[in-house]
């Protein structure tokens, strides 16, 4: 949903970094493998002896998981999905993240929409020529978004409607983090943070206590601690289509318009970093009273940061 793929971005989440985390002097060292998925800085860190096996194998999960969700990549599964309009055989993985995407669209009132990729591309296109899209563009690019032109099946996925295309941007990277987790969950370990944009952690930090998160979002510090769960963050003018930062990346799927600059930064834990991924962007569109009633829907989330 969100273009944070398509920038540059820092390695803390939309805000949250990595607070300093102290190291037992008789455990052996912390493992931290630093890289890229999708597009943004990613980080794994974890304690196990065979660690340069395990992260090879996470950042070969990273790499596969890219070929299927990059829009930079006219290879990828996605890529292949948007250019033809349909897409035979689906990868699993891709199949049960558009499930996870429904759900979401559901709950959140039809504000988490992947199909907004050609409202996206018509406000990239518009400010690369140093101007707003027009109503037009707009009313345009809107008759090709709605969640219902999109019918996926385990043989085939398939749009409705011609110059339909899916942005997984607003969630496919806490869906990195769950599988990456899981594979390290199979290798059995315990206690480890996954970062790929957003946080997964697995238990908490190797020499005890929680995973020590801080938030830092101009309002002031605010930290809490990270333990079997994920965060995930969205701040509406962290990534702008224009050069003076007022023109958010979070488009309303209803209006075609850029979320309302009330919140600086929405913050969510959850199970699982897709789900707290796809509800921080949902949320971003949201007052706080609709925030209130969507998160009640999900007894395992709740909002972490608000500013």
């Amino acid at each position: 949903m969100t273009r944070r793929r398509f920038v540059a971005i820092s390695a803390t989440v939309a805000g949250a970094a990595i607070a300093g985390l102290p190291m037992a002097a008789a455990a052996a060292p912390l493992a931290r493998w630093h890289g890229v998925a999708l597009g943004a800085e990613a980080s794994i860190i974890l304690r196990h002896p065979d660690a340069a096996r395990i992260l090879a194998a996470c950042r070969a999960e990273i790499a596969r998981l890219e070929s299927i969700f990059s829009l930079y990549d006219t290879s990828s599964a996605l890529s292949r999905l948007n250019a033809d309009g349909r897409l035979d055989a689906p990868p699993f993985e891709l199949l049960e993240l558009l499930g996870q995407c429904g759900a979401l669209h559901t709950a959140t009132g039809g504000l988490f929409d992947p199909t907004v990729q050609p409202l996206w591309a018509a406000y990239a296109e518009a400010f690369a020529g140093g101007r707003a899209p027009g109503a037009e563009a707009i009313a345009g690019a809107l008759g090709r978004v709605g969640w219902t032109g999109v019918s996926a099946e385990p043989g085939r996925i398939s749009f409705a409607r011609p110059g339909m295309a899916l942005t997984l941007n607003g969630i496919a990277q806490g869906y990195i983090a769950d599988r990456v987790a899981a594979l390290l969950r199979a290798e059995g370990l315990t206690d480890v943070l996954v970062n790929t944009g957003e946080l997964r952690a697995l238990g908490g930090h190797p020499d005890g206590g929680a995973w020590p998160v801080s938030f830092d979002d101009r309002s002031g510090a605010a930290s809490i601690g990270l333990r079997d769960a994920a965060l995930a963050s969205s701040a509406p003018l962290g990534t702008a289509f224009d050069a003076d930062g007022k023109v958010g990346h979070i488009l309303n799927p209803k209006n075609g318009r850029p979320a309302a600059s009330a919140w600086r930064l929405v913050s969510v834990t959850a199970r699982t970093a897709a789900l707290a991924d796809g509800l921080s962007t949902a949320l971003c569109l949201m007052s706080h009273d609709e925030i209130e009633r969507t998160l009640a829907r999900f007894p395992d989330a709740r909002l972490a940061h608000l500013a």
